[in-house]
Order: C-alpha cells, then sequence, then structure tokens
C-alpha cells in the first residue's frame, strides 16, 4: 500500500484540477490521451488518485452531535448555521465523483492492450465503490442531488439537471457495491503487499452501512419501505462475518494506536493509511496536538452512557458511586471508556508526559480525547497512524440494529453473535434479554447506546440522531462536562457549573434544532446558481 501513497503524488497532478462546479464542466483530456489507459500500472495509477478523498484525521465529526465539543460552539450542533456560499461538502464528493466516472469509461481500452477483464473490472470496481462513498455523503447531507454517471463535456445537458430522486441515487449506490463486492478481492487475497486496498468485504461493509442508514430513516421519519433497505443490510453484514476474513482485535485501545495497524488486525476493514514510519511518510495527521489543544472533547452525555462492569447504568447499578476524585470516574466501568478518555496516570505529550488532569481552557468538558493520542508523535508533530474508516466492530453493530428494527427483537444467540462480543472485550456484563426485562430496560436503547460507545469520537453520532430522529430530542439539550473537581482543576479557570457542579459548556437557550429543516443540510448558494434546476432544500 505504501506505493498507492507514492504513485499518488505523480497521478493527483494529472487528475486533480479546479472546483467541483468546473470540473464537471471541463472535458476529459489529461488522461485521454493513447499514453494512457493501456498497462494496469496506469489503471492503478488513476484508481490510487481515488484514495485521497478518503476522510483522514483527526475526525472531529462528533463535534456535529452531543458527543464532543471543541473551543467554541458548532453552528451544525446547536442549530446557528445559514446556507453558504460554497461548500467543499458538496463540491468535494462530486470532484471524486468524475474521477470515478472517467476511469469507469476509460478502463476498458487496456483490454486492447492485452490487461486481462479481471483486472480492468478489479480497478472499475475500486472506482464505483469511491462513486457510491461520495453519493452517500452527498445523500446524506442534501438529500437529492443530481445523479452523475458518465465523465461531462462543456455543452451536456445534464449539467443543467434537476436533482434526482434520493431512492435512484440509493439505488445507483447499491448497484456500485454490489458490483465492487463480487469483482473486487478478499483481504486474503489482497494479503500484506495490497492492504489497505478496497476489497470485497469493504465493499459488502459499506453496503451494510448504507442500507442500515436507510432503512432506519425510512423508519423513523416514515419515508419509504424500511424493511427493504434493513433486510439489505441483514444480509451484507451477514455476509462480512460469514466470510471469516475479520474479527475484533483483542485490544481497544490499541486499536487507535501503531499496534493495530496492518493485516495483522483483522478488525481492519477499511482504512486511511498514513506511510511507514514517521521519517518515511507521504501523508500525515496531527491528531495528538489537535486533540491536546481541545478539538474534540468528550461531554458528560457520552461519557454517562458507558455502563458499569456488571452491564448496567450509571443510574441503575448498585457498583456506581458518585466520583470524589477525577480517577472514580472509570471505575467499574466499561474498558472502552478509559480507551477513549484520558485518565491521570496516562502517557500524555512532551511538555508534561503523565496527564493529570484536563485544563479547562483548553478541553471545555474537563474530559480528553484519548483515540489516536501518542506522545512520541505529538513530539514530532505528525503522525502515520492510520485512520480506521470501517471496522468488523461497525458490523457486528449493523447486524444486532437492523435484526432488531425488522423483528421488533432479537434473540440472545444473535445478541452473542454481535453485541456481546464487544462487551467481553470490554469486560462488560453480557447484554440479554432476561438483563433486559429484569432491570426495566429498552432493547432498543441498549443497542444504541452499545454503537455510541464503540464507535464514540469516530464520526457516527450525528448521523445516527439524523437517521434515528432524535436530533431535534439531544441536540437541543445543554452542553455539559465533567463534575469539576475542585481540588483537581483548581480555581483560576473561569468556568460556569450546573446547581450540581457540573461544567456548564454551552446553555440550551444557545441551541435549538428545527425538525423542519435541520434534517437536511442547505445546498451551496452558489450551487444554484450555476444550475437553476436545482431547488434549496426547504427552510434553507
Amino acid at each position: 500500500m505504501k506505493k498507492i501513497l507514492k504513485y499518488i503524488i505523480v497521478t493527483s497532478t494529472l487528475l486533480m484540477s479546479v472546483t467541483a462546479c468546473d470540473v464537471d464542466r471541463i472535458p476529459e483530456t489529461q488522461l485521454s490521451d493513447p499514453a494512457f489507459w493501456k498497462t494496469e500500472r496506469d489503471l492503478q495509477g488513476a484508481a490510487n488518485f481515488l484514495y485521497t478523498f478518503l476522510p483522514g484525521l483527526p475526525n472531529t465529526d462528533d463535534n456535529w452531535s452531543d458527543n464532543t465539543y471543541a473551543r467554541a460552539p458548532n453552528t451544525i450542533s446547536d442549530g446557528s448555521r445559514i446556507a453558504p456560499a460554497t461548500d467543499g461538502n458538496y463540491n468535494s464528493p462530486y470532484q471524486l465523483i468524475r474521477a470515478a466516472n472517467n476511469i469507469i469509461e476509460k478502463a476498458p481500452r487496456a483490454l486492447a492492450n492485452g490487461v486481462s477483464a479481471n483486472v480492468v473490472d478489479r480497478y472499475i470496481a475500486e472506482a464505483r465503490f469511491f462513486r457510491a462513498w461520495a453519493y452517500f455523503s452527498l445523500v446524506q447531507k442534501y438529500g437529492s442531488v443530481p445523479l452523475i454517471l458518465e465523465v461531462l463535456e462543456e455543452t451536456s445537458a445534464e449539467l443543467q439537471a434537476a436533482a434526482s430522486p434520493r431512492a435512484a441515487i440509493i439505488d445507483a449506490i447499491y448497484q456500485d457495491l454490489d458490483f465492487a463486492s463480487q469483482k473486487l478481492q478478499t483481504p486474503t487475497q489482497l494479503g500484506v503487499t495490497n492492504y489497505g486496498r478496497i476489497s470485497k468485504t469493504a465493499a459488502l461493509a459499506f453496503k451494510a452501512r448504507v442500507a442500515l442508514y436507510e432503512g432506519t430513516r425510512a423508519k423513523f421519519h416514515s419515508d419509504g419501505d424500511f424493511k427493504t433497505h434493513l433486510n439489505l443490510a441483514l444480509v451484507a453484514s451477514k455476509a462480512v462475518i460469514d466470510s471469516k476474513e475479520h474479527s475484533l482485535y483483542s485490544d481497544y485501545y490499541a486499536l487507535f494506536q501503531l499496534a493495530g495497524e496492518g493485516r495483522q488486525n483483522r478488525e481492519n476493514i477499511l482504512v486511511k493509511q498514513y506511510g511507514v514510519s514517521t521519517s518515511d511518510i507521504v501523508l500525515t495527521h496531527n491528531a495528538a496536538r489537535t486533540l491536546e489543544n481541545g478539538g474534540a472533547s468528550p461531554t458528560k452525555s457520552l461519557v454517562d452512557d458507558y455502563l458499569m462492569t456488571d452491564g448496567l447504568s450509571i443510574t441503575k447499578s448498585p457498583l456506581y458511586k458518585a466520583p470524589v476524585l477525577s480517577t472514580d470516574v472509570f471505575t467499574n466501568r466499561d474498558e472502552r471508556l478509559a480507551a477513549t478518555i484520558m485518565k491521570k496516570g496516562d502517557p500524555y505529550i512532551g511538555t508534561q508526559p503523565i496527564f493529570n488532569v484536563a485544563i479547562l481552557s483548553f478541553q471545555l468538558t474537563g474530559f480528553m480525547s484519548r483515540k489516536y493520542i501518542n506522545i512520541d508523535d505529538w513530539g514530532v508533530q505528525r503522525s502515520n497512524i492510520d485512520g480506521m474508516l470501517i471496522r468488523y466492530a461497525e458490523i457486528l453493530l449493523t447486524y444486532a440494529e437492523a435484526k432488531y428494527e425488522l423483528e421488533d427483537g432479537i434473540s440472545d444467540a444473535d445478541l452473542d453473535l454481535t453485541i456481546n462480543l464487544l462487551r467481553t472485550r470490554a469486560k462488560v456484563a453480557k447484554l440479554t434479554n432476561a438483563l433486559v426485562t429484569a432491570n426495566g430496560l429498552s432493547m432498543r436503547n441498549e443497542i444504541r447506546r452499545e454503537r455510541r460507545v464503540e464507535l464514540a469520537l469516530e464520526g457516527f453520532r450525528y448521523w445516527d440522531l439524523i437517521r434515528w430522529k432524535t436530533a431535534e430530542i439531544e441536540l437541543v439539550k445543554p452542553v455539559l462536562g465533567n463534575y469539576f473537581f475542585k481540588s483537581e482543576f483548581g480555581t483560576a479557570a473561569a468556568v460556569k457549573l450546573t446547581p450540581d457542579n457540573f461544567l456548564l459548556v454551552q446553555e440550551a437557550t444557545f441551541r435549538k434544532f428545527d425538525p423542519a429543516k435541520d434534517y437536511l443540510w442547505p445546498l451551496p448558494v452558489n450551487e444554484i446558481g450555476l444550475n437553476p434546476s436545482l431547488k434549496q432544500n426547504q427552510g434553507w
């Protein structure tokens, strides 16, 4: 995979041009000459460019939700944003779509030069995966958008076309992912040498993600046939499980450190790669510095959702004791809490090798994120820890949720196949129907809780609130932080506190969510100006 990164430097200069609007209007010339599209190396070089569009680290998307808070209010989270003039969230996916369409159309030229059909199909499959990835990002945010499945010319009528129905776009995504899952190699076939390329199980896993989103959105927003999508999610996630290509990594904390990298960690399904070492690196990120500076500080809402070791919440478990010291927050708790949030005694940063307590002028919630924090990386201000994009744990959660929402119930056997594997790793008592009944719990809430804590700080929470139609409930609540341990935090910081002594980071009066408009994002105003057939989303 290291060679992918190096090819990107050369190939991206050929494939990358200007903004998405302009890209859709400029005829492809740079890679249509007779010198290209002849060899497998050409196809690989073109496909490698697509990997540059994978989201990188640090992932601060949880700031849109009730999971984390940065050093200033987030306009998506608190409902204060306005329609932008232009937006990379809209433009960048169309850049990726155009690059993918270009490969899909032109890769077959290599057949005339002796490249086998299997090889050509494999790179077309990669392109179709990335096209699906881009369109899902657009559909999540904007709903209906223009569906472009070919490279457009300056005079193409499609440039002035109206948005396609959401269902048509989702169907195109499914078709792309079905093709990809049929033509791509398994992780075993890719091996160590090609680790990092899109695999058969990555295509299946992403289809499961899309189908779960669409199924639950349809169910809770009363918009469409939710059962069809949830059945697809169930089938795709079960196919990944049955492939035996993946399993959970033994150490949750190490998943987000160098130890969890590579093919040896079978939980990895798709990662954003950052090179071999900090001295031999093509791409880099600086997650440690960003998080230390308060780029995404966990909230009380997130921390409270981590269970006690007996499988019960802090409001129900007899194991819970009100904390006196900051370290008490972690006592008898799900081990994922300590792996996700810094506690006193953890390795920290070069100027303070051992963590003590959050610095409230930076980590406003009094909690600090721990995923991807590495003291050595902090010192050199760059990191080559890979970013996790799809992992096997998500597949287990998808199967469990799809099963429950389809059948309004889930068996203990299916819980053991999925969620209880996660709980066993976290050293938390199993989730069973008997536990739910005996303690007056909601199975749906417990499945959702498991998803929240397992995937915390990985960018899922906001979209979960959107598809469940609970954003209007959760995002209007005040943002609270840690208990104010005066003996540890001191008195210097000017902080607001609730009557029961928790940090009050943003009051509810500054937060709003309008269900009539906020479940979709506003289209950039410039895009509507370029294409009058586009209509702004309701309320924007």
